[in-house]
């Protein structure tokens, strides 16, 4: 009888530790991107550019540290294009592979010690303007964040458009146009390869990646919203909503291409806490500025009088800015 109750004791202890050990184990996560050509109004001008899931910027990757992530790319677009994960540790195969139009390919992307912000995109420029998105990295299940916990967090994207310069206007009928614009970007002999052997668009432009200068692109964007400075009224303004005396966790990502971001929010400051996917040093401003590709974790404190206070993200080249709005919610009580 005595044994009994020393088997039933122990089959408990172990029962207990495995749910110790297996509450906070590495999960697997799957997404589903579909790259498709999407049509957009902005600038005054509707266009069809590269979308994933039909959204700019993209769907957001939300896992957490030490998980393991399966992302299965359907190319339903005409270019061949391939994906890079910003920021993550250990090499992603397939990153220099292309995928073709009509083929899918699945990456797998095993995280270790990365935490907080880091982001996905297309490899080259013309595509990595609008195919991109977030990836949040959580601490692990029984982790804590080592600074106060937030309220919420807030993805926020600055982007850029070159919608009246680039290759979306190209089509048969300005053929002449675009095939001039195609041989002043690249200039080399694979350019002519590339058009003569009819494979445009089944080429990466991976050449072009340079093409895109500083101040080239016609409007910036923060998470896609234009902002009212560009005088289109079918153009949208990014929206912050928060509650009074509320945390909350930016999460910044510049997606511009070869252009330095300040971003700002009239009077508020911010406590950096993370960059480039991993935790920083704490330190205080009252605006941030973002190198291209880099990722900052900051705090907001909402402090202020309740109310709206513009956003503000310039590029470095000054040529043009995009605005947002921080509105305070009313409070329950009044």
């Amino acid at each position: 009888m005595g044994s009994q109750k020393y088997v039933v004791l122990l089959l408990s202890v172990l029962l207990i530790l495995n749910s110790l050990l297996f509450s906070g184990a590495d999960e697997d996560h799957y997404y589903e991107f579909i790259l498709q050509e999407t049509e957009i109004t902005k600038l005054c001008s509707t266009k069809t550019i590269l979308t994933v899931n039909g959204s700019f910027p993209g769907p957001e990757i939300r896992v957490r540290r030490g998980d393991t992530v399966y992302v299965n790319v359907h190319n339903q677009g005409r270019s061949a294009v391939s994906f890079d994960w910003q920021a993550v540790e250990d090499p992603v195969d397939g990153t220099n592979e292309l995928i073709q139009p009509g083929k899918n390919f699945t990456y797998e992307i095993e995280l270790d010690d990365e935490i907080g912000t880091l982001w996905w995109h297309a490899r080259s420029a013309w595509a990595k303007a609008t195919v991109h998105g977030a990836f949040v990295i959580l601490p692990a299940a029984d982790e804590e964040y080592p600074f106060p916990t937030p309220t919420s967090d807030q993805i926020i994207i600055f982007g850029n458009m070159v919608f009246n310069s680039s290759i979306y206007g190209c089509n048969f009928m300005v053929a002449t146009f675009c095939l001039l614009y195609i041989f002043k970007a690249f200039e080399s002999a694979i350019a002519w390869q590339i058009i003569l052997s009819g494979e445009w668009f089944r080429q990466e432009l991976t050449e072009a990646n340079e093409t895109i200068a500083a101040g080239q692109a016609d409007g910036y964007t923060i998470n896609g919203h234009l902002g009212e400075t560009y005088g289109c009224s079918n153009d949208t303004t990014f929206l912050l909503e928060v509650a009074y005396e509320g945390l909350y966790l930016l999460r910044l990502i510049n997606a511009v291409a070869n252009e330095t971001m300040v971003f700002a929010i009239a009077q508020h400051s911010f406590t950096t806490v993370g960059q480039n996917a991993t935790y920083a040093q704490r330190s205080f401003s009252t605006s941030l500025t973002l190198a291209p590709g880099q990722t900052i974790d900051v705090l907001l404190g909402a402090n202020q009088n309740v109310g709206q206070y513009y956003i503000t993200a310039q590029p470095s080249s000054g040529r043009h800015n995009t605005t947002g709005v921080l509105q305070y919610l009313a409070s329950t009580g009044v």
